[in-house]
C-alpha cells in the first residue's frame, strides 16, 4: 500500500476521534436549521491522495456538529472526475456516525476534472427538488464546491443556472484557483462565500464556512414563531448593508389565486383575501404580524429593497391557531325585568380586550320581524322595548371578536300580559240579602271574572269569604245570602294573573235602593 495513503488514513482516524469528543456537543449548531447541503468534491487526477484526505478531513470536521435527518440538515457528496460519482444522497444518513463512516470510506476517483458534467448531474438529479433522491421541496439548497482550482472549466453557465433556481453557491479553493472565475460563480457577497486556503490549513476556515452555510439556510427560510390565533412573529437574517428596507406582505391563502408575492395561493386586492403590507428598516430582523384570522393559513413574502444590490425575495407559509379558550363571552344570557312591552337581557363575562362589540337579534316566535341592536363591548345588558305583550321572543346575543369570528348564545323570553283593570262595577240590592252586580269587560286575553264577598264587620273566622268564578262572556250576576255590609269585589282573570278589580259594599234596607261605587 502507498505510504501516503497509510499516513492519510491514520491522520483521518485520529481526527475523527478528536472531533467526536470535542464538537458533538455544539448546541449552537445542533438543531440549528433545516436544509440540504451538497458538497462537490474535486476527486480528479490533479488532486493528490494527501490533498484528497485533507479535504475529507475538512468535510468531516465541517459537518460534525450538524443534526441530520428529515427535520434537520441533509448532506450529499458528489465527486468530480472524468464522470461524476454520487457518493451518497441527501437522505442516505440521519446520524453522524453513519455519515462519518461514509466519509472515511470515500475513495478518490482520479481522471479528468470534468466539473461541468458534475454540475449538470447535480442540477438534474441531486439538487432538483421533488424527484427521487433529490433535494427536499421547499427547503434551502446549498452547494459547497471544494476544488484545487486547476482547470475549473466552463462552470459559469451551469453555476448561474443553479443560482437562478435558488441554490446558494460557496467555493473553497486550496490556493491555485482562478479568482475571476471562482468569484463569478459564488452567491453574493463574495467575501463571505469564497475561501482561498492552503491545503494544510483548511481547518482555520471550518467555523467561518459552517456559519456561512447556516446563515444562508436561515436567510432563505423565513421563520415564523410565537404563532397565536391572531398574531405571529416573523424572523429573518438581515441581508441589507445598512440601507434600504424590508417590504413584507402577508395574506390568507385561497386555492387557485395569486398571492401577495406573486405566487399561488392568495387572492390579492380588496375583499376577503386582502393582504396586509408592512415595512421594516434595514437593520431589522423581525416583525410582528397582527390582526390575523384564527385557524387560517397565511402566505408571507419578504422582499429586501436596496439600491446597492438585488436580493431574492423570501416566502413562507404558516397557519394560525384556533381561537383561544379565553373566547368565552357570551357564556351565559339571563332575562330580568320582564314587562308588558319590554324586557332586560344580560350576558357575560365581559371581554373588552378581545371583543369589538355585541349584537342582539330578536324576533317574535314563530315568524316575527327580525330586529337588531348593537351595543358597546363594555356593556353587558340592555333593555329591549316596543315588544308585543304576552309574546314569546327568541333573543340571540353575539360577540364580535377582533379576530373576525363570532360566538353567539340564544334564549327565549316572554313579555307579560296586558292585565287590563275592570272599568266599571254597579251593585244593586234586590232583597234583604241579595244583590245584583253589573260591570263592563271584554278585554283581550280575558279568561273570566273572579267574584268575592265577605262581611266587613264580622271576624273572618265566623264569616268566611265566598267566591264565584264566571266565564268571560258574562257581565252580570246575582248573589244571594250576602251578609249585611258585605264587601263585594269583581276582578278580571287573565292567563297569568288577576287584573285590578272593583269593590262595593252592600247596604241593605227595607226598600231596595240602587247603589254603585267606582274605584
Amino acid at each position: 500500500m502507498d505510504l501516503r495513503k497509510v499516513l492519510a488514513c491514520v491522520l483521518f482516524s485520529i481526527f475523527l476521534q478528536a472531533g467526536s469528543s470535542e464538537n458533538l456537543g455544539t448546541d449552537s449548531v445542533r438543531n440549528c436549521c433545516e436544509g440540504d447541503v451538497l458538497f462537490l468534491l474535486d476527486s480528479s487526477g490533479s488532486v493528490s491522495s494527501f490533498e484528497f484526505s485533507r479535504m475529507l478531513s475538512f468535510l468531516s470536521e465541517l459537518v460534525l456538529p450538524f443534526s441530520l435527518g428529515p427535520e434537520h440538515v441533509g448532506v450529499s457528496l458528489l465527486q468530480v472526475g472524468t464522470e461524476p460519482h454520487l457518493e451518497f444522497g441527501f437522505g442516505a444518513y440521519s446520524t453522524q456516525q453513519g455519515l462519518q463512516e461514509a466519509l472515511s470510506r470515500t475513495e478518490k476517483l482520479g481522471g479528468d476534472t470534468n466539473t461541468e458534467n458534475a454540475l449538470i448531474f447535480a442540477k438534474e438529479h441531486v439538487l432538483k427538488q421533488g424527484v427521487p433522491g433529490g433535494a427536499r421541496p421547499g427547503l434551502p439548497r446549498v452547494l459547497v464546491w471544494i476544488t484545487d482550482g486547476v482547470e475549473p472549466g466552463d462552470v459559469q453557465g451551469p453555476m448561474a443556472e443553479l443560482r437562478e433556481e435558488g441554490v446558494a453557491v460557496l467555493v473553497v479553493s486550496t490556493g491555485r484557483g482562478n479568482y475571476q472565475v471562482l468569484s463569478d460563480v459564488v452567491s453574493p457577497p463574495v467575501e463571505d462565500h469564497l475561501y482561498f486556503v492552503d491545503i494544510e490549513d483548511m481547518s482555520i476556515i471550518t467555523e467561518d464556512l459552517r456559519d456561512a452555510i447556516i446563515r444562508i439556510i436561515l436567510a432563505q427560510r423565513l421563520q415564523v414563531r410565537d404563532i397565536s390565533s391572531t398574531s405571529a412573529v416573523l424572523h429573518w437574517r438581515p441581508v441589507l448593508a445598512g440601507k434600504g428596507y424590508y417590504d413584507i406582505r402577508f395574506g390568507p391563502v385561497y386555492s387557485g389565486q395569486e398571492g401577495p408575492g406573486g405566487g399561488p395561493g392568495t387572492r390579492p386586492g380588496t375583499g376577503p383575501g386582502h393582504y396586509q403590507r408592512i415595512t421594516r428598516p434595514a437593520h431589522s430582523n423581525s416583525a410582528q404580524l397582527s390582526h390575523l384570522r384564527p385557524d387560517t393559513t397565511y402566505n408571507i413574502t419578504l422582499i429586501p429593497v436596496s439600491n446597492l444590490e438585488s436580493h431574492n425575495k423570501l416566502t413562507a407559509l404558516f397557519t394560525t391557531r384556533t381561537e383561544p379558550e379565553a373566547m368565552q363571552s357570551p357564556a351565559q344570557v339571563t332575562v330580568s325585568e320582564s314587562a308588558v312591552s319590554s324586557v332586560r337581557v344580560s350576558w357575560g363575562p365581559l371581554q373588552p380586550d378581545v371583543v369589538q362589540s355585541y349584537q342582539l337579534e330578536y324576533s317574535a316566535l314563530p315568524s316575527g320581524k327580525l330586529h337588531v341592536v348593537s351595543v358597546s363591548n363594555r356593556q353587558n345588558s340592555t333593555v329591549l322595548t316596543n315588544l308585543l305583550p304576552d309574546t314569546q321572543y327568541l333573543v340571540t346575543v353575539s360577540a364580535q371578536y377582533s379576530s373576525g369570528t363570532e360566538k353567539a348564545m340564544s334564549v327565549k323570553v316572554c313579555t307579560q300580559e296586558t292585565l287590563q283593570a275592570l272599568a266599571d262595577l254597579k251593585l244593586t240590592t234586590t232583597g234583604s240579602d241579595s244583590v245584583q252586580l253589573q260591570w263592563k269587560g271584554g278585554a283581550d286575553g280575558l279568561r273570566g271574572y273572579w267574584v268575592t264577598w265577605e262581611s266587613e264587620s264580622a271576624p273572618s273566622s265566623s264569616a268566611p269569604r265566598s267566591t264565584l268564578y264566571l266565564p268571560p262572556h258574562l257581565l252580570s250576576t246575582t248573589l244571594s245570602n250576602v251578609p249585611p255590609n258585605a264587601r263585594v269585589c269583581v276582578s278580571p282573570v287573565y292567563k297569568s294573573a288577576r287584573g285590578d278589580g272593583l269593590c262595593c259594599t252592600a247596604h241593605f234596607s227595607s226598600a231596595a235602593v240602587p247603589w254603585s261605587q267606582r274605584l
